[in-house]
């Protein structure tokens, strides 16, 4: 009776790369049962290893199959959990993906198999977080006319608002920059391209250094902290629900907490 085997992937931690790593388990015939970053030593017991290069045609043809298979909502799904960065996503998503293509059935509604579980659950976490930056970005004017918005999100949601800004604020030059990853975006009234700042610490400590600042910036954020201070009902304050409803991880950049 042969022992089962261990394998293990190594790919370069992009999402692409994962598509490959489920091209290659296809053609080789191989389902690892850990994905790692290249460049990180091999795990003890491990029979079989293997080094995935990432193809742009290996990763299109996975794509598009399962968009054929499983649709649109459920591969904006898997792009959510993705953006959840959380540890163990990316084999979360590779059995998954493993599951839709092996099962004759649909996959989606499937809630009796864990993984397909805890891939709505994730997706759902995401979601309502890209809702929240919706809500509580605060954009600052700043000298050259281009309106900046810090934010720190649990989760790499950024990019899932992009299109709502863009759309919303078509007509204005503006920045939205994620603090725990340093990068952001910046719509200079055409497209919102991908953006990164280097040891700007006027703009990457996430409180604007009033020296940047459009003259009337101070001005409107003075009158916005006392319309939400004269709105505010204080016998109908409720600590515990203004926390649920407004989580205290964005209070450092919403301009009325400061």
């Amino acid at each position: 009776m042969n022992e089962p085997t261990m394998s293990v992937f190594f790919y370069d931690k992009t999402f692409e790369g994962l598509l490959s790593a489920v091209f290659d388990a296809y053609c080789h015939k191989i389902f690892p049962e850990k994905l790692l970053k290249t460049g990180e030593p091999v795990p003890m017991f491990i029979d079989t290893s293997h080094t995935v290069m990432t193809e742009s045609g290996h990763s299109k043809r996975v794509w598009n199959a399962l968009l054929n298979k499983s649709g649109d909502n459920v591969c904006n799904m898997l792009v959510y959990v993705w953006l959840s960065e959380m540890n163990g996503s990316d084999e979360l998503l590779f059995r998954y993906i493993c599951k839709t293509f092996d099962s004759t059935k649909k996959n989606k509604y499937n809630f009796g198999d864990s993984d397909v579980l805890e891939v709505n659950k994730i997706a759902h976490k995401v979601a309502h977080e890209a809702l929240y930056i919706k809500q509580f970005v605060r954009f600052q004017k700043t000298a050259d006319n281009i309106f900046f918005a810090p934010i720190r999100p649990l989760y790499n949601a950024l990019p899932l608002t992009i299109k709502h800004f863009a759309d919303r604020f078509a007509d204005q030059q503006w920045i939205i920059f994620d603090m725990r990853r340093k990068y952001g975006y910046y719509y200079d009234l055409h497209a919102a391209n991908e953006i990164t700042f280097i040891h700007d610490d006027k703009i990457t400590s996430g409180k604007m250094d009033e020296s940047i600042m459009a003259k009337d910036e101070k001005l409107f954020q003075d009158l916005w902290k006392g319309y939400f201070n004269s709105m505010t009902i204080k016998e109908r304050i409720n600590p515990r629900l203004h926390r649920k409803n407004m989580p205290s991880r964005f209070w450092r950049e919403l301009t009325e907490k400061n």
